[in-house]
């Protein structure tokens, strides 16, 4: 297994995505960010389709929708682009491949997780001519996630620890991360209004899958469970009839936040809401591939003092090295045996999507 589709820059990973598709024959369509990347460099989401347009099964594989997130999402694309047996598996007539590469660009760039406004991507699909869910839980906690200090105080440490020993571990998970639109510079902000990404993105899948009538949608992501472990997370309609069907195609493990089975809270905005409002005649079978990288208190803190960095733009730059390589580090496992994890276990998925969209449509 080649583990050059690893990169350890954005840059090198779009460079190698762009050309993986090449070498495949495929064309791509680039949307320019408005901002540089940290060295300079065009941003983009970069879209590259294999198949038919018109094909009314569609495959796609998607990275870096949590910007930093995007070095192991942007490698199991570019594996599966130079593998010519994946590659001849996916020329079905009534089967197209699309593939998304670096959905957030800037945070991507700039080792952030969020977006260039501070925005959770994944929180971001909601209605905003609606009112903007509250999240009183996170009003409480917030001035103990982001204290004026880095590294934080014992004390607003041990106030998270109590609110877990009230509460219980799973109720502080939520309050954190399901997504708020109070704080905008605190973790997990869901933004007040679309961001470049999310339109982008909708624009995108209204062009290629509004005609489909069935999608299998593989989002990779990185930070929670056991390290080198791809959780597959349902991500759909919370219908019995969806979630048997997801297990149908990728096995008995898959996991919901709905039943509580999975590593992630239950979020709010998150893109498969976009999907099936983009493409609402379509049957939408969603996976997040979760890959576990460091513990979950660790990657909190990393987290925490990367935002506290974005408040402290005047920090020091060998902090700010720090505290960049301390974010990556919670999100990119630089490993043999990680690299390995992640494609022999996304190689496995994918081809159960394939598999899952030759079957009889329900």
């Amino acid at each position: 297994m080649d583990l050059s589709c690893f990169s350890q820059s954005y840059a090198e990973a779009r460079q190698k995505f762009l050309q993986a598709c090449a070498s495949a024959g495929l064309e791509v369509q680039s949307h320019p960010h408005p901002l540089p990347g940290s060295d300079g460099e065009e941003l983009a989401l970069d879209v590259a389709l294999a198949g038919s347009p018109t094909a009314t099964n569609l495959l796609v594989l998607s990275s870096g929708v949590h910007g930093v997130e995007g070095f192991c999402g942007s490698a199991v694309q570019v594996d599966h682009l130079r593998n010519r047996e994946w590659m001849q598996h996916g020329q079905r007539q009534d089967l197209a491949v699309l593939y998304l590469h670096a959905i957030n660009p800037y945070g991507f760039s700039w080792l952030r997780r969020v977006n260039e406004d501070n925005v959770d991507l994944n929180r971001n699909f909601i209605d905003f001519a609606q009112p903007l869910p509250d999240n009183p839980d996170y009003h409480a906690l917030a001035p103990l996630l982001l204290p004026r200090r880095q590294p934080p105080t014992l004390l607003s440490t041990l106030g998270l620890a109590g609110y877990a020993l009230r509460h219980g571990s799973k109720a502080l998970q939520s309050a954190i991360t399901r997504g708020q639109h109070s704080h905008a510079d605190g973790l997990f902000f869901a933004g007040t209004s679309p961001t470049w990404s999310n339109q982008q993105l909708r624009q995108v899948i209204r062009r290629l899958g509004n005609h489909c009538r069935r999608i299998g949608w593989i989002d990779v992501h990185t930070g929670l469970g056991p390290c080198g472990v791809g959780e597959r997370i349902y991500k759909g309609l919370n219908h019995p009839g969806d979630i048997a069907r997801a297990r149908s195609w990728w096995g008995a493990q898959v996991t919901t936040s709905a039943d509580g089975t999975s590593s992630s809270a239950m979020l709010n905005g998150t893109l498969d809401l976009a999907v099936m409002e983009e493409c609402p005649h379509a049957q939408y079978n969603g996976l997040t591939l979760e890959y576990g990288t460091q513990p979950g208190p660790r990657v909190l803190a990393a987290l925490r003092a990367d935002h506290w960095l974005h408040t402290h733009p005047d920090t020091a730059h060998a902090r700010r090295v720090q505290i960049k390589r301390q974010l990556r580090d919670a999100f990119y496992i630089d490993t043999e045996r990680w690299k390995r994890q992640v494609l022999e276990q996304a190689r496995e998925v994918t081809a159960l999507t394939l598999r899952g969209l030759a079957t009889r449509l329900e």
